[in-house]
């Protein structure tokens, strides 16, 4: 399991591995109530990446963990993922009708079923943690860095400076805004400006996309009990990698077709969201690719081949097609 050479050629294993185990812990789709349930397997089962699963079955395994003590954090952050996906392309978020190939839970069931698939495959999430086999310390630990990691400090909260920043590119002044978004919970008018600089756009993103990818780090960490300094080089990684991800994102939404990415093309700039191409331009944003994927490189460095499964994900953010 921990054989160092084979590392890398388990990652086909491990999305097989994660893929059985979502089948096995949603509920039936023929279990009452049945709406609810179609939908939860709509929104998990219809394939994807599954990196934050692969990546907490690359870290736990790398640092000596037993692989059937990752599957709990597995399956967690990759329902997490899943609702949050849900409640993304609803309507009052970015109305996207297609994820995945497929048509969006909100398309396929309804608006009010698609809301309630994400309330309970977050649900599930924590309740599938909560069992985790390891020793109550480490349980709590993986239960506090997922609930941090998907609240207001970290993707929600990423989403909620997205929703500000759309519409407000400063190079597109007479680009349509979304007036019913310009006001604050208490009715009061927001006050968020554009994302104008490289650093506004990056925390953005560490937060909504980074924050989810950090945290599937960290459960495999937390589960194989590395040392302070192997978690450092190891949030490095994932900061990295996070950022990497999101703007191999925004370059694919320009370059792509919605056929090869399973979802709509172009929506960022019809939206008129803050991306990386859109404020640093296409170039800058490849090259900001390659300094974040060295920055991989050097974090993983001193892991020698045992970081092979990890540097092989940190390679896929960088070169995916969807």
């Amino acid at each position: 399991m921990n054989d160092v050479p084979t590392r890398a050629q388990a990652i086909p294993q491990w999305r097989l591995r994660i893929d059985a185990a979502l089948e096995r812990t949603l509920p039936a789709a023929g279990e009452t109530p049945t709406r609810l349930h179609a939908a939860m397997r709509h929104a998990a089962l219809l394939g994807g990446k599954r990196m934050r699963p692969l990546l907490v079955y690359a870290t736990g395994t790398a640092f000596g963990a037993d692989i059937a003590s990752l599957d709990a954090p597995a399956l967690a952050v990759e329902l997490v993922h899943a609702y949050s996906l849900v409640h993304d392309d609803l309507p009052a978020m970015d109305d996207d009708d297609l994820r995945r190939g497929q048509p969006t839970v909100h398309v396929a069931f309804d608006e009010a079923t698609a809301i309630l698939a994400g309330d309970a495959l977050q649900s599930l999430a924590f309740a599938t943690l909560a069992q985790a086999p390891c020793g109550a310390d480490a349980c709590i630990a993986m239960l506090r860095e997922l609930a941090v990691a998907a609240g207001s400090q970290g993707m929600c909260g990423g989403q909620a400076l997205d929703i500000d920043a759309t519409g407000k590119n400063p190079a597109r002044r007479d680009a349509p805004r979304d007036r019913s978004r310009a006001r604050d919970a208490t009715g009061h008018e927001s006050h968020a400006g554009p994302v104008s600089s490289l650093a506004g756009l990056e925390r953005l993103h560490a937060l909504k996309t980074g924050a989810l990818l950090r945290a599937s780090v960290r459960l495999g960490a937390i589960a194989a009990g590395v040392d302070a300094a192997t978690r450092g080089h190891l949030d490095r990684f994932a900061d990295a990698l996070g950022l990497a991800f999101q703007v191999r994102d925004d370059l694919l939404d320009v370059e792509g077709d919605s056929a090869t990415l399973g979802k709509t093309a172009g929506k960022d700039a019809e939206q008129d969201k803050a991306t990386f191409p859109a404020l640093i331009g296409v170039e800058a944003s490849r090259a900001r690719l390659a300094a974040l994927a060295t920055a991989m490189d050097d974090a993983l460095a001193p892991f020698g081949p045992r970081a092979a499964a990890l540097a092989a994900l940190g390679e896929l953010a960088i070169h995916r097609s969807h």
